[in-house]
């Protein structure tokens, strides 16, 4: 027999093998996952969580797919956190320290909790990013940022209503667009698929069985 741990799902008690991860739990106990289950991998941060164990006052974040359940842990998911989303055109805005104050002046009211680099599941630290954001040092932030699933739980627990992931994502865009070395074989390589010099071998690939196309996968020459 597994060990068994006892699980509280939105509110009901449940009994599921101590081996699973919380979303494994969910689907052991009779839940159809239909939203907020994602990749299953960890990279796409869909699966939010929120957990407490019994007997301690502190409140956790995880992902689901990636956290192993522990005896008497209440769970509830969250459809999404909430997070303000700026709009703006990548070809117009610039590389300058002016464009975070226009776009996320928010930034500049953290008060150094670094509560949000505690509650990263990828184990980022948020609050230096947004330190380097705040400087217009954007490459930095970007390199600091990178493992970033946009799960939204860092600003969930920010009491200066900080969007982290959305700061993040500018300044990689902007790192992309203006400040990153230019990558000619890269361009070369799109202005091949615009002309159309690969039409005939992806309608070809687009026609073949899965199992085949695993095949092609595994045994690619990958380039050095």
């Amino acid at each position: 027999m597994q060990d068994m741990v006892n699980v509280y799902l939105m509110g009901k008690k449940y009994v599921v093998p101590s081996n699973l991860t919380i979303m494994g739990a969910m689907e052991y106990s009779g839940y159809q996952l239909v939203r907020g289950c994602g990749c299953r991998c960890g990279f796409c941060g869909a699966c939010a969580t929120i957990y407490r164990i019994k007997g301690e006052r502190e409140l956790k974040v995880c992902l689901a797919c990636q956290t192993q359940v522990q005896d008497n842990m209440y769970v509830a998911t969250l459809p999404f956190f909430p997070l303000i989303k700026q709009v703006y055109d990548i070809e117009k805005v610039k590389p300058e320290q002016a464009v975070m104050m226009q776009l996320y002046p928010e930034i500049y009211s953290c008060i150094g909790c670094n509560a949000c680099t505690k509650a990263c599941p990828q184990g980022l630290n948020v609050m230096q990013y947004i330190a380097y954001a705040q400087r217009g040092d954007f490459k930095k932030c970007a390199e600091e940022s990178f493992d970033c699933v946009m799960c939204g739980i860092c600003s969930s627990r920010c009491p200066a209503g900080i969007t982290h992931p959305q700061v993040a994502l500018l300044s990689r865009r902007l790192t992309g667009k203006y400040l990153a070395p230019k990558s000619e074989h890269l361009e070369n390589r799109v202005k091949e698929i615009n002309n159309g010099d690969f039409k005939e071998l992806i309608e070809g690939l687009m026609g073949k069985p899965i199992s085949e196309l695993k095949e092609l996968y595994n045994t690619r020459v990958i380039e050095k």
